[in-house]
């Protein structure tokens, strides 16, 4: 799916808390309007302050779902005040190698190759390539492809986690 730009404002705060609070505030809506949030990132790109909101719905976003999430989203933003300068805001589906952070993500995934990052090594390791198992209680049970070893990590101690989709040309 192609970004889409809207022109709106940004703070100066710490921009974790911002991320969150941005969080906190768009996951509703888009539930509500039959979205899923799937991850908000709020950081410096060539010097501007840029909003990525990643979205999902059933069968997939579509071009006119971005153009109605940037509108509906800038103003929920703005009208908030959690950002009080200059942003840019992106609305885009999150793509083939979609970011997993919640649980739900993993169990939704199951069986699925993914590239995870722990922020402590298991095993004198912490970035994997690996099949997901299952997730439940706030761990997440994975089969490394290279070793074919099964671990099971906290969620919480997971940096990073990405779809890491197999394509055959």
């Amino acid at each position: 799916m192609w970004p889409l730009f809207v022109f709106a404002k940004i703070s100066q705060g710490n921009v974790m808390s911002t991320n969150k609070q941005l969080e906190d505030l768009i996951a509703p809506f888009l539930q509500s309007s039959g979205y899923e949030l799937v991850d908000t990132q709020y950081l410096r790109e060539a010097g501007k302050m840029v909003l990525k909101v990643f979205a999902d719905k059933e069968g997939g976003l579509k071009l006119s779902d971005c153009e109605q999430l940037s509108r509906d989203i800038g103003d929920l933003v703005d009208k908030s005040g959690i950002i009080k300068e200059a942003y840019v805001l992106e609305v885009s589906s999150p793509g083939l190698d979609r970011v997993l952070k919640k649980e739900s993500d993993f169990v939704k995934y199951r069986g699925k190759r993914a590239k995870v990052t722990l922020f402590a090594p298991v095993e004198g390791q912490r970035h994997f390539t690996v099949i997901i198992n299952s997730a439940a209680n706030g761990k997440l049970s994975f089969s490394d492809i290279f070793t074919n070893k099964n671990i099971e990590v906290e969620i919480s101690k997971i940096a990073a986690a990405r779809l890491d989709p197999d394509i055959s040309i």
